[in-house]
């Protein structure tokens, strides 16, 4: 039987993972007493210890939520031991883990092996593939108490892409534009779209793998000035993601057809995307996206406001590319 006391959410899709810690957060401990948020790649192993077998606060249950526990070691004698002692968890505290995986790493990856084993239950969230977000927009609003005419739905996974953060970002502008009394139109979504914000970020991008630090944070100020701080933080961490893919992809021998079926993204995207990799070594995207899901995780906890977390982002990355 699989252990009660482990869980592993894996997948490309951040935002379904976040979505369903929440779940388990408000199911369990609403007020967040009695949760600990660790960093497998930097909490210590007494932090480690003291948070599984700490006793709950007023409360049945302690939730202890871990990300990227394979960024903790490589060794698979140190791997077995966490993983020994995450499973002797006492019944009193409910472990979660979650690492983003692609696809390609998905079958391979000792966590998954582990669970399928029957060892503890895993839940796995890919994002959508392109031809099937118009149906997982559709799906998003009802969910969101509200309805999108199939017309819509399909301009906007034209927008967004395979992006479910950012499609449920917009959705839900599009619904309070709407005020929930109507389904959203197609010409409601080109007025309330993300077209011009999408090219501010590629103009962000442009200024940043150039390294003028004066023109990212006015791109990035001009971009705070009329969008959400949420949305605009989803669609730089999307526009990374899919830079650092293009990256993978070039090297690979691909072209830009290859960028664009097989990210999913508009031909003029696909240009733009494969135009600011050739900028950006795949080391360097890969520490940007890495360093972007770290202050991603430290905005979710309220360690960082987001608008500050931008900010420091473009100073951060206009210094090393200067330097």
């Amino acid at each position: 039987m699989p252990s009660d006391n482990l869980l592993f959410l894996y997948g490309n899709d951040e935002f379904a993972i976040a979505r369903r810690l929440a779940e388990i957060q408000s199911r369990h401990d609403k007020d967040g007493m009695n949760t600990a948020r660790l960093e497998a790649r930097t909490v210590s192993d007494e932090e480690l210890n003291n948070a599984v077998n700490a006793m709950p606060f007023l409360a049945e249950k302690r939730l202890v939520f871990l990300s990227a526990p394979s960024a903790r070691t490589s060794a698979p004698a140190a791997r077995q031991k966490l993983l020994d002692f995450l499973l002797a968890a006492p019944p009193s505290t409910l472990v979660v883990m979650y690492e983003m995986l692609e696809t390609r790493d998905v079958k391979n990856h000792w966590l998954v092996k582990r669970a399928i084993k029957g060892d503890f239950k895993n839940e796995i969230f890919m994002m959508p593939r392109l031809k099937d977000m118009p149906g997982w927009i559709v799906a998003e609003t009802k969910r969101q108490k509200g309805q999108m005419e199939p017309a819509a739905a399909s301009r906007l996974a034209e927008m967004t892409g395979e992006e479910t953060r950012v499609a449920a970002q917009e959705i839900t502008k599009l619904l309070t534009y709407v005020d929930f009394a109507r389904p959203v139109s197609v010409a409601d979504v080109e007025t309330v779209s993300i077209v011009s914000a999408q090219g501010d970020v590629f103009a962000l991008v442009d200024a940043l793998g150039s390294g003028d630090g004066k023109k990212a944070q006015k791109a990035l100020h001009q971009l705070l000035e009329n969008e959400d701080s949420f949305a605009l933080w989803g669609m730089v961490i999307r526009q990374f993601r899919l830079l650092l893919q293009a990256k993978e992809i070039l090297d690979g021998r691909g072209n830009r057809f290859d960028v664009q079926k097989t990210l999913g993204v508009h031909e003029f995207v696909a240009g733009k995307i494969c135009d600011q990799s050739a900028r950006f070594s795949l080391s360097a995207l890969e520490k940007i996206y890495h360093r972007l899901l770290e202050m991603d995780e430290a905005a979710k906890t309220g360690e960082m406001p987001l608008d500050v977390a931008l900010d420091a982002f473009v100073v951060g990355m206009a210094k090393k590319v200067r330097s």
